[in-house]
């Protein structure tokens, strides 16, 4: 089936625009033509698709800034509790969690030293224990 490729853009950009979309598969349910025909007139690298992209990012801020000032407005705990941990620090975030692991290094930086360097130490203990029996 043919399609006018122009209007089918145009009607993307309107419907993504009209329904506040977030995804690209939205957009292809709400134009009126196939799946395929949309992938290969609008492929990935395209302007027209980074357009889309564009106004579907645009969607996704606007929405989300739009759920925390809800968040902001709300006097149940839960509520409060979201938006904190949205807008928290790391450290933060650590002191809220109960249950939190540190699975890296109990709060000490980790160093890559180098494999020979390891090696020598290693062999310089080694000779310290062994000259000290």
């Amino acid at each position: 089936m043919a399609y006018d490729k122009k209007k089918i853009y145009e009607q993307a950009k309107e419907a993504i625009t009209k329904n506040n979309l977030f995804f690209v598969n939205d957009i292809v349910a709400f134009v009126p033509c196939e799946k395929t025909w949309w992938y290969a007139n609008f492929p990935p690298d395209s302007e027209e698709m980074n357009t889309l992209r564009e106004i579907l990012e645009d969607n996704k801020s606007k929405t989300k800034s739009a759920i925390r000032a809800k968040l902001f407005k709300g006097e149940k705990a839960a509520e409060l509790l979201a938006l904190y941990r949205l807008i928290c620090t790391p450290e933060e975030r650590q002191n809220l969690n109960q249950s939190y692991i540190d699975h890296t290094s109990k709060g000490e930086k980790i160093e890559n030293k180098d494999p020979l360097e390891l090696l020598k130490e290693y062999v310089a203990i080694n000779k310290q224990t062994n000259s000290g029996s």
